[in-house]
């Protein structure tokens, strides 16, 4: 029961990075003010393109920058049409989110039957061999502790940083920070681009370290969890780590269920993380109308017009 309690830990871990990458780059776009429903097909366009470098180099490094540069590019429409073309976030988003699976699928027509070298866990010399704390804290992936460090990187620049300052005061009144001068259009773009590369990078662990293999559709949704994670976590980037960590247990939860005894049907545990979703986000509308305390940007999901 102790190495299957510490497995359960080690896969929630794991299921939770996907998240972390794609939430705090969304975190980030969201406190500039901009919503961007398109992670999902940022995500699964990071997980076809880093796999197709895996297969054709085989070089972990270069299929991770593919893939963040997969996100990014489509995280570049994106900021073309909303910031550059003023079009709706929403209506955008979505259809970015429906191109990028579409693409995918296309792309990955003929990687369907391939496998490629996972990405492997670091092995750290005398930590690693450590009796339970080895496999708990020292027995994972490289992406999984950039995926931490992303989070202190963003909290820091966020709310150490006079940039970030800057970032938040635009989310928050960008008509007031373009009036004493600050480059709105600048900072949203690349909060957007940020964005996208850190949900390229959340797919491509899905494809080259949780399956390592094309899957169409692989992502499942993570995209939409990943922005309800931030919406759960008040837009502060450690609150991130639960939220993931929360929907991840439940995601390896129908996978360990039946190893406790649990017999439920496999479409109920399959749907479940998306219903917990659902009932998270209603749980929290109904809460922030007596909650003056939460930091959601006031700008958030609104056209800039400049006047200049």
């Amino acid at each position: 029961m102790g190495e299957l309690a510490i497995q359960i830990i080690i896969g929630i871990s794991v299921a939770s990075v996907p998240l972390i990458f794609a939430a705090i780059g969304e975190l980030v776009v969201e406190r500039s003010g901009v919503l961007n429903l398109g992670l999902e097909g940022m995500m699964i366009m990071g997980a076809i393109i880093g796999l197709v470098v895996q297969f054709h180099i085989g070089n972990a490094l270069l299929s991770v920058i593919a893939a963040m540069i997969a996100g990014m590019l489509i995280a570049s429409i994106f900021a073309l049409l909303t910031q550059l073309l003023l079009t709706n976030h929403v209506a955008t988003g979505l259809a970015l989110t429906l191109f990028g699976l579409g693409v995918s699928a296309f792309i990955g027509k003929n990687y369907s039957e391939v496998t490629v070298a996972k990405i492997t866990a670091i092995h750290f010399p005398w930590l690693s061999d450590l009796p339970v704390i080895g496999s708990l804290v020292f027995g994972y992936d490289p992406l999984f502790y950039l995926a931490i460090l992303m989070v202190f990187l963003v909290w820091w620049f966020l709310f150490k940083t006079k940039r970030g300052l800057i970032l938040r005061a635009i989310g928050d009144n960008h008509d007031a920070a373009h009036a004493i001068g600050h480059q709105v259009i600048r900072y949203r773009v690349l909060a957007i681009l940020f964005g996208g590369g850190m949900a390229g990078i959340g797919g491509a662990y899905l494809s080259l370290v949780q399956v390592p293999m094309w899957v169409e559709g692989m992502s499942a949704g993570r995209g939409w969890i990943a922005i309800a994670l931030v919406v759960f976590a008040s837009w502060q980037p450690f609150k991130v780590i639960v939220g993931a960590l929360i929907f991840g247990g439940i995601s390896i939860l129908q996978l360990h269920a039946q190893a406790f005894g649990v017999y439920i049907p496999a479409q109920y545990l399959s749907m479940l993380p998306y219903l917990i979703t659902i009932i998270v986000l209603v749980s929290l509308r109904i809460g922030s109308k007596s909650n003056t305390n939460r930091t959601m940007p006031n700008c958030l999901g609104k056209v800039f017009h400049s006047t200049s």
